[in-house]
Protein backbone atom coordinates (compact mmCIF):
# COMPACT_ATOMS: atom_id res chain seq x y z
CA UNK A 1 0.00 0.00 0.00
CA UNK A 2 1.12 3.54 -0.78
CA UNK A 3 0.07 6.59 1.22
CA UNK A 4 -1.41 9.16 -1.16
CA UNK A 5 -1.18 12.71 0.15
CA UNK A 6 -3.07 15.44 -1.66
CA UNK A 7 -1.83 18.99 -1.67
CA UNK A 8 -4.44 19.76 1.00
CA UNK A 9 -3.14 16.85 3.11
CA UNK A 10 0.38 18.22 2.82
CA UNK A 11 -0.76 21.69 3.79
CA UNK A 12 -2.57 20.31 6.81
CA UNK A 13 0.52 18.72 8.39
CA UNK A 14 3.17 21.15 7.17
CA UNK A 15 5.18 22.92 9.88
CA UNK A 16 7.86 25.37 8.74
CA UNK A 17 10.18 24.87 11.72
CA UNK A 18 10.96 21.15 11.20
CA UNK A 19 10.76 21.65 7.45
CA UNK A 20 13.44 24.36 7.56
CA UNK A 21 15.63 22.18 9.78
CA UNK A 22 15.36 19.34 7.26
CA UNK A 23 16.18 21.66 4.34
CA UNK A 24 19.18 23.02 6.23
CA UNK A 25 20.49 19.51 6.99
CA UNK A 26 20.02 18.45 3.36
CA UNK A 27 22.01 21.43 2.06
CA UNK A 28 24.79 20.71 4.55
CA UNK A 29 24.91 17.09 3.34
CA UNK A 30 24.98 18.34 -0.26
CA UNK A 31 27.95 20.59 0.49
CA UNK A 32 29.77 17.63 2.07
CA UNK A 33 29.11 15.47 -1.00
CA UNK A 34 26.90 13.10 0.99
CA UNK A 35 24.03 13.07 -1.49
CA UNK A 36 23.04 11.59 -4.81
CA UNK A 37 21.64 14.33 -7.01
CA UNK A 38 21.62 13.43 -10.71
CA UNK A 39 21.54 16.19 -13.28
CA UNK A 40 18.16 17.89 -13.34
CA UNK A 41 16.76 17.95 -16.88
CA UNK A 42 14.44 20.80 -17.75
CA UNK A 43 12.81 21.18 -21.13
CA UNK A 44 10.11 23.26 -22.85
CA UNK A 45 6.61 21.79 -23.05
CA UNK A 46 3.47 22.79 -24.90
CA UNK A 47 4.96 23.87 -28.23
CA UNK A 48 2.54 22.89 -30.98
CA UNK A 49 -0.25 21.99 -28.56
CA UNK A 50 -2.66 24.33 -30.38
CA UNK A 51 -1.60 23.15 -33.81
CA UNK A 52 1.19 25.66 -34.47
CA UNK A 53 3.70 24.80 -37.14
CA UNK A 54 7.21 25.99 -37.74
CA UNK A 55 8.11 29.54 -38.78
CA UNK A 56 8.02 28.51 -42.48
CA UNK A 57 4.56 26.95 -42.14
CA UNK A 58 5.78 23.39 -41.78
CA UNK A 59 7.69 21.17 -39.43
CA UNK A 60 7.96 21.61 -35.68
CA UNK A 61 6.99 24.84 -33.92
CA UNK A 62 9.73 26.99 -32.47
CA UNK A 63 10.62 26.32 -28.83
CA UNK A 64 9.69 29.92 -28.12
CA UNK A 65 6.08 28.78 -28.58
CA UNK A 66 6.39 26.50 -25.55
CA UNK A 67 3.78 27.02 -22.86
CA UNK A 68 6.06 26.16 -19.93
CA UNK A 69 9.06 24.30 -18.57
CA UNK A 70 9.03 20.77 -17.17
CA UNK A 71 11.63 19.44 -14.72
CA UNK A 72 12.54 16.03 -13.28
CA UNK A 73 14.31 16.11 -9.91
CA UNK A 74 15.61 12.88 -8.29
CA UNK A 75 17.69 12.80 -5.10
CA UNK A 76 18.89 10.79 -2.13
CA UNK A 77 20.66 11.97 1.04
CA UNK A 78 23.12 9.35 2.34
CA UNK A 79 21.81 7.55 5.40
CA UNK A 80 18.21 8.69 4.91
CA UNK A 81 15.39 6.09 4.91
CA UNK A 82 13.84 7.33 1.65
CA UNK A 83 14.73 8.62 -1.79
CA UNK A 84 12.50 10.70 -4.04
CA UNK A 85 11.77 11.80 -7.57
CA UNK A 86 9.79 14.96 -8.22
CA UNK A 87 8.16 15.99 -11.48
CA UNK A 88 7.45 19.71 -11.73
CA UNK A 89 6.35 22.28 -14.27
CA UNK A 90 6.37 26.07 -14.43
CA UNK A 91 3.80 27.81 -16.66
CA UNK A 92 4.04 31.61 -16.19
CA UNK A 93 0.87 32.28 -18.24
CA UNK A 94 -1.18 30.42 -15.64
CA UNK A 95 -1.55 33.68 -13.75
CA UNK A 96 -4.06 34.74 -16.39
CA UNK A 97 -5.88 31.41 -16.04
CA UNK A 98 -6.29 31.69 -12.26
CA UNK A 99 -4.05 28.63 -11.94
CA UNK A 100 -0.78 28.14 -10.03
CA UNK A 101 2.32 28.77 -12.12
CA UNK A 102 3.93 25.73 -10.44
CA UNK A 103 2.59 22.17 -10.42
CA UNK A 104 4.52 19.28 -8.86
CA UNK A 105 4.13 15.64 -7.86
CA UNK A 106 6.60 13.51 -5.89
CA UNK A 107 7.16 9.80 -5.29
CA UNK A 108 8.87 8.84 -2.02
CA UNK A 109 10.38 5.35 -1.91
CA UNK A 110 12.14 3.12 0.63
CA UNK A 111 15.92 3.40 0.24
CA UNK A 112 16.48 -0.20 1.36
CA UNK A 113 13.91 -1.99 -0.78
CA UNK A 114 12.96 0.54 -3.46
CA UNK A 115 9.29 0.05 -2.65
CA UNK A 116 7.20 3.24 -3.02
CA UNK A 117 5.79 4.45 0.29
CA UNK A 118 4.02 7.67 -0.69
CA UNK A 119 2.83 9.72 -3.62
CA UNK A 120 2.51 13.38 -2.71
CA UNK A 121 0.98 16.41 -4.32
CA UNK A 122 4.13 18.50 -4.16
CA UNK A 123 3.10 21.99 -5.20
CA UNK A 124 2.73 23.31 -1.65
CA UNK A 125 5.71 21.21 -0.57
CA UNK A 126 7.88 22.83 -3.26
CA UNK A 127 6.70 26.32 -2.39
CA UNK A 128 7.29 25.76 1.33
CA UNK A 129 10.76 24.22 1.00
CA UNK A 130 11.76 27.06 -1.34
CA UNK A 131 10.41 29.55 1.18
CA UNK A 132 12.80 28.04 3.71
CA UNK A 133 15.74 29.42 1.69
CA UNK A 134 14.64 32.98 2.37
CA UNK A 135 13.80 32.14 5.97
CA UNK A 136 17.13 30.45 6.69
CA UNK A 137 19.07 33.21 4.92
CA UNK A 138 17.28 35.87 6.97
CA UNK A 139 17.88 33.88 10.16
CA UNK A 140 21.64 33.68 9.60
CA UNK A 141 22.40 36.84 7.61
CA UNK A 142 19.86 39.56 8.45
CA UNK A 143 21.03 42.11 10.99
CA UNK A 144 18.32 42.74 13.57
CA UNK A 145 14.56 43.00 12.98
CA UNK A 146 13.57 42.50 9.34
CA UNK A 147 11.82 44.96 7.08
CA UNK A 148 11.08 42.74 4.09
CA UNK A 149 10.65 43.93 0.51
CA UNK A 150 9.09 41.32 -1.78
CA UNK A 151 8.98 41.59 -5.55
CA UNK A 152 6.31 39.24 -6.85
CA UNK A 153 2.92 38.44 -5.36
CA UNK A 154 2.31 34.78 -6.11
CA UNK A 155 2.46 31.69 -3.94
CA UNK A 156 6.22 31.96 -3.51
CA UNK A 157 5.97 35.55 -2.27
CA UNK A 158 3.65 34.29 0.46
CA UNK A 159 5.86 31.34 1.43
CA UNK A 160 9.04 33.41 1.50
CA UNK A 161 7.30 35.85 3.84
CA UNK A 162 5.92 33.06 6.05
CA UNK A 163 9.35 31.45 6.35
CA UNK A 164 11.06 34.74 7.20
CA UNK A 165 8.38 35.32 9.85
CA UNK A 166 8.87 31.81 11.25
CA UNK A 167 12.68 31.87 11.37
CA UNK A 168 13.59 35.53 11.88
CA UNK A 169 12.21 38.65 13.54
CA UNK A 170 9.91 40.03 10.83
CA UNK A 171 8.51 43.47 11.61
CA UNK A 172 6.83 44.40 8.33
CA UNK A 173 6.65 43.45 4.67
CA UNK A 174 6.08 45.53 1.54
CA UNK A 175 4.89 43.70 -1.59
CA UNK A 176 5.14 44.90 -5.18
CA UNK A 177 3.74 43.37 -8.35
CA UNK A 178 2.76 45.19 -11.54
CA UNK A 179 -0.69 43.59 -11.25
CA UNK A 180 -3.42 43.86 -8.64
CA UNK A 181 -2.30 40.48 -7.29
CA UNK A 182 -0.23 42.38 -4.74
CA UNK A 183 -3.42 43.36 -2.93
CA UNK A 184 -4.56 39.73 -2.67
CA UNK A 185 -1.12 38.71 -1.42
CA UNK A 186 -1.14 41.40 1.25
CA UNK A 187 -4.67 40.47 2.32
CA UNK A 188 -3.57 36.86 2.81
CA UNK A 189 -0.50 37.88 4.82
CA UNK A 190 -2.53 40.22 7.00
CA UNK A 191 -5.02 37.42 7.65
CA UNK A 192 -2.08 35.43 9.03
CA UNK A 193 -1.26 38.22 11.45
CA UNK A 194 1.60 39.83 9.53
CA UNK A 195 2.08 43.56 9.03
CA UNK A 196 1.99 43.88 5.24
CA UNK A 197 1.40 46.63 2.69
CA UNK A 198 1.11 46.74 -1.08
CA UNK A 199 3.30 49.35 -2.77
CA UNK A 200 3.22 50.92 -6.22
CA UNK A 201 6.79 50.44 -7.43
CA UNK A 202 9.79 48.14 -7.04
CA UNK A 203 11.73 51.02 -5.48
CA UNK A 204 9.04 51.49 -2.84
CA UNK A 205 9.35 47.82 -1.89
CA UNK A 206 13.14 47.83 -1.79
CA UNK A 207 14.13 51.19 -0.31
CA UNK A 208 14.77 50.90 3.43
CA UNK A 209 14.31 47.12 3.41
CA UNK A 210 16.85 45.06 5.34
CA UNK A 211 15.90 41.92 3.38
CA UNK A 212 14.74 41.88 -0.26
CA UNK A 213 13.28 38.75 -1.86
CA UNK A 214 12.60 38.40 -5.57
CA UNK A 215 9.97 35.75 -6.29
CA UNK A 216 9.11 36.08 -9.97
CA UNK A 217 9.55 34.24 -13.26
CA UNK A 218 10.99 37.32 -14.96
CA UNK A 219 13.45 37.31 -17.84
CA UNK A 220 14.47 40.88 -16.99
CA UNK A 221 15.75 42.41 -13.73
CA UNK A 222 13.00 43.44 -11.35
CA UNK A 223 15.15 45.15 -8.70
CA UNK A 224 16.32 48.75 -9.17
CA UNK A 225 19.99 48.39 -8.28
CA UNK A 226 20.31 51.94 -6.97
CA UNK A 227 17.42 51.40 -4.54
CA UNK A 228 19.28 48.69 -2.61
CA UNK A 229 21.15 50.38 0.19
CA UNK A 230 24.05 49.11 2.28
CA UNK A 231 23.13 46.71 5.05
CA UNK A 232 20.77 44.77 2.79
CA UNK A 233 20.37 41.03 2.23
CA UNK A 234 18.99 40.19 -1.23
CA UNK A 235 17.56 36.71 -1.89
CA UNK A 236 16.91 35.78 -5.53
CA UNK A 237 14.48 32.88 -5.79
CA UNK A 238 12.95 32.91 -9.26
CA UNK A 239 15.81 32.61 -11.76
CA UNK A 240 16.83 28.98 -12.27
CA UNK A 241 18.10 29.02 -15.87
CA UNK A 242 20.04 31.26 -18.25
CA UNK A 243 16.94 32.89 -19.77
CA UNK A 244 15.69 34.11 -16.38
CA UNK A 245 17.02 37.17 -14.57
CA UNK A 246 15.62 38.97 -11.53
CA UNK A 247 18.69 40.83 -10.26
CA UNK A 248 20.57 43.46 -12.27
CA UNK A 249 24.20 42.69 -13.03
CA UNK A 250 25.32 45.81 -11.15
CA UNK A 251 23.76 44.51 -7.94
CA UNK A 252 25.34 41.06 -8.18
CA UNK A 253 28.70 42.61 -9.09
CA UNK A 254 28.39 44.93 -6.10
CA UNK A 255 27.67 42.14 -3.60
CA UNK A 256 30.30 41.84 -0.88
CA UNK A 257 29.28 38.23 -0.31
CA UNK A 258 27.51 35.89 -2.70
CA UNK A 259 25.88 32.62 -1.60
CA UNK A 260 24.02 29.93 -3.56
CA UNK A 261 22.22 26.71 -2.74
CA UNK A 262 23.81 25.06 -5.81
CA UNK A 263 26.76 27.24 -6.92
CA UNK A 264 27.53 25.27 -10.10
CA UNK A 265 23.96 25.79 -11.32
CA UNK A 266 23.36 29.28 -9.94
CA UNK A 267 26.38 30.60 -11.84
CA UNK A 268 24.59 29.72 -15.11
CA UNK A 269 21.39 31.64 -14.34
CA UNK A 270 20.73 35.02 -15.88
CA UNK A 271 21.37 36.70 -12.54
CA UNK A 272 25.01 35.59 -12.40
CA UNK A 273 25.81 34.89 -16.06
CA UNK A 274 25.32 38.60 -16.82
CA UNK A 275 28.27 39.40 -14.54
CA UNK A 276 31.97 38.57 -14.27
CA UNK A 277 31.31 36.39 -11.22
CA UNK A 278 32.45 32.76 -11.37
CA UNK A 279 31.49 29.67 -9.42
CA UNK A 280 34.48 30.32 -7.15
CA UNK A 281 32.76 33.52 -5.98
CA UNK A 282 29.65 31.65 -4.76
CA UNK A 283 29.76 30.23 -1.23
CA UNK A 284 27.50 27.17 -0.78
CA UNK A 285 24.63 27.78 1.61
CA UNK A 286 25.42 24.43 3.16
CA UNK A 287 28.80 25.81 4.24
CA UNK A 288 27.06 28.81 5.78
CA UNK A 289 24.75 26.53 7.79
CA UNK A 290 27.49 24.07 8.71
CA UNK A 291 29.42 26.30 11.10
CA UNK A 292 32.49 26.13 8.87
CA UNK A 293 34.94 28.96 8.28
CA UNK A 294 32.68 30.78 5.83
CA UNK A 295 29.90 31.07 8.38
CA UNK A 296 32.13 31.77 11.39
CA UNK A 297 33.80 34.72 9.67
CA UNK A 298 30.71 36.02 7.87
CA UNK A 299 27.95 36.79 10.35
CA UNK A 300 25.04 39.14 9.68
CA UNK A 301 25.15 41.74 6.93
CA UNK A 302 27.32 44.67 8.02
CA UNK A 303 26.11 48.26 7.72
CA UNK A 304 28.36 48.84 4.70
CA UNK A 305 27.66 45.51 2.94
CA UNK A 306 25.27 44.07 0.40
CA UNK A 307 24.90 40.29 0.56
CA UNK A 308 23.20 38.26 -2.19
CA UNK A 309 21.80 34.73 -1.96
CA UNK A 310 20.99 32.94 -5.22
CA UNK A 311 18.64 29.95 -5.15
CA UNK A 312 17.92 27.60 -8.03
CA UNK A 313 16.44 24.83 -5.88
CA UNK A 314 17.80 21.36 -5.25
CA UNK A 315 16.14 17.97 -5.26
CA UNK A 316 17.79 17.17 -1.92
CA UNK A 317 15.48 19.79 -0.43
CA UNK A 318 12.51 17.93 -1.89
CA UNK A 319 13.39 14.53 -0.46
CA UNK A 320 14.12 16.05 2.95
CA UNK A 321 10.88 18.02 2.99
CA UNK A 322 8.83 15.08 1.70
CA UNK A 323 10.23 12.85 4.45
CA UNK A 324 9.19 15.34 7.13
CA UNK A 325 5.68 15.63 5.68
CA UNK A 326 5.26 11.87 5.15
CA UNK A 327 6.26 11.10 8.73
CA UNK A 328 3.98 13.85 10.08
CA UNK A 329 1.07 12.57 7.97
CA UNK A 330 1.65 8.98 9.12
CA UNK A 331 1.66 10.07 12.75
CA UNK A 332 -1.49 12.16 12.28
CA UNK A 333 -3.34 9.51 10.29
CA UNK A 334 -3.67 11.82 7.28
CA UNK A 335 -3.89 10.63 3.68
CA UNK A 336 -5.31 7.64 1.82
CA UNK A 337 -3.70 4.19 1.52
CA UNK A 338 -3.91 2.96 -2.07
CA UNK A 339 -2.45 0.00 -3.98
CA UNK A 340 -0.46 0.79 -7.09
Amino acid sequence: MVLVLSDDDVRGVLDLDPLAEAVEDALVAQTRGAVERPERPHYPVGAGVDGETGPDGGGCPDEQDARGTALAMPAYVHGAPYFATKLASVHPANRGRSLPTLHAQLVLADATTGAPVSVLGATTLTNARTGCIGGLAARDLAAGPVTLGVLGAGAQARWQTRAVAALADLERVRVYSPSDSKHDCVADLRAEGLTADAVDSPAAAVEGATVVVTATTSADPVVPANAVGPGTLVVGIGAYEASMQELPAALVERADRLYADVPEEAVETGDVAATDRTVADLVPLGALFDGTTERATAGPVADDEVVVVESVGSAVMDVAAATVVYEAATEAGVGTDQPL
